[in-house]
């Protein structure tokens, strides 16, 4: 009789860890194993298909053409840029259709062909470079590597790390002005001495280092970023001259020291805006700038993105030392392009200032980075520039392969004469005289 309970026990016992293991297991089961991932298409679980149709729908949802919309702008849909693409990589893959679907599928075709790794890797950046140099306007798109979207965020921010402004003088980081200034002697006697023309032709770059690192505000950015200076001040009788070399996250801070700067100067009326050669920078600049003259919040400029209109508005409040400044001229030039047009647009458009010189560039594009999430290679991650929006000039037309339209144009015989007719000053009118004719200032 014991034997049997004893028995009857052991088995009972077994039942127990038996429903306690595999519950647990069970328990485990449901919660830890690894979710199937769904893709919207079958052919996305390949990695080089899913790389590139993410691209696909980052320039589906960021890019200034509305999908479905390309034509308009006399470009081919999406799709069919893709399959041109893989076409130029020698696939015969063909499109479907002018879908999301159509695409990946095209996609996975082309390359069922590729026969290594290094081979899917290479054909996914090409068809992708492709397609991206292809959309409008031409060449303004493009794929990036990790190294070079980070170049690109340095020249946006006006940082040169090749252009080592020290070295220039010979001189260890961080020396003191008067190292500079001595080290400058030294060096600005020794290229003059020379007979070598390939030393003489280092003398600019001499100059222009000690013009930076003997003025303390430039001299303190520099030693701490690496930014140089992107607005020259100059003074010719009554009007305040500035030249923008460029469009920089620092120059709304140059701008604002270089007014502050000459509120002491006696006499100042009129002021000149240089922004031949500008090749431009981030847009934010431009609604911060026009607020220093109308206030905060006031309607700047509109882009297009889409089919749509954005109002951008003025960022700042108005910088009292600048309303001494009664009459404003912008000087432009054919390479006056980006930030620098819409900028020089705004003011023409508000009656701020006249605009003297030639029709700007014609570049009226937005253009940011998107970084994509998926990797095909162990060695670098990839980001896409793309074109966002189109800027609006003054009278609602995209400045893009138009540009801006100069008040007076120094390419009509009577130039000179119509200054007259938009300034009263007379050492404005005698200063963009002079100065429009010559290289802009640094």
């Amino acid at each position: 009789m014991y034997s049997f309970f004893l028995g009857k026990k052991r088995i009972f016992v077994l039942l127990i860890f038996l429903a306690t293991v595999l519950g647990a297991e069970g328990y485990y089961f449901h919660f830890h194993t690894t979710p199937k991932v769904m893709y919207q298409t079958p052919q996305e679980a390949d990695v080089y298909v899913r790389f590139m149709m993410e691209a696909y729908d980052t320039i589906d949802t960021n890019f200034w053409i509305k999908p479905g919309g390309f034509a308009q702008f006399s470009s081919l849909e999406l799709p069919q840029l893709f399959q041109l693409a893989v076409q130029k990589e020698g696939s015969t893959a063909t499109l479907s259709a002018v879908t999301r679907t159509g695409t990946a599928a095209l996609l996975a075709d082309a390359l069922a062909t590729a026969t290594s790794t290094r081979a899917k890797q290479s054909f996914a950046l090409k068809t992708l470079e492709t397609v991206l140099y292809a959309l409008q306007p031409v060449g303004r798109s493009s794929l990036l590597s990790k190294q070079e979207e980070i170049a690109f965020r340095q020249e946006v921010a006006n940082v040169n790390p090749s252009n080592d402004l020290y070295g220039n003088l010979g001189l260890e980081k961080g020396a003191t002005l008067a190292e500079v200034a001595q080290a400058y002697e030294e060096k600005k006697t020794e290229i003059e001495n020379a007979t070598s023309s390939e030393i003489k032709a280092q003398l600019p770059n001499v100059e222009y280092a000690h013009q930076v690192l003997t003025n303390s505000d430039q001299k303190v950015l520099y030693d701490t970023s690496l930014v140089e200076p992107s607005v020259f001040p100059h003074v010719f009788g009554a009007t305040l001259y500035l030249s923008f070399n460029k469009i920089a996250p620092t120059t709304l801070q140059e701008f604002g020291r270089a007014v502050y700067n000459a509120s002491t100067t006696v006499g100042l009326e009129s002021m000149i805006l240089d922004m031949r050669g500008n090749i431009g920078g981030a847009l934010d600049f431009t609604p911060a700038f026009l607020g220093l003259f109308i206030g905060n919040n006031q309607y700047a400029f509109d882009l297009y993105h889409q089919g749509d209109t954005n109002v951008e508005r003025t960022t700042l409040s108005t910088f009292p030392e600048l309303s001494r400044y009664k009459e404003i001229a912008i000087l432009t030039d054919h390479m006056t392009q980006s930030t620098a047009e819409v900028t020089a647009a705004a003011l023409k458009r508000l009656r701020i200032a006249r605009v003297v010189g030639t029709t700007t560039r014609g570049w009226g594009s937005v253009e940011n980075t998107y970084s994509l999430k998926t990797t095909i290679g162990p060695t670098t991650s990839y980001a896409l520039l793309l074109v966002n929006s189109l800027t609006l000039r003054d009278d609602q037309q995209p400045i893009e392969q138009n540009g801006v339209v100069p008040d007076v144009d120094i390419g009509t015989t009577n130039w000179q004469s119509q200054l007259n007719s938009y300034f009263a000053s007379a050492s404005l009118v005698r200063t963009v005289s002079s100065r429009i004719t010559q290289p802009p200032l640094r």
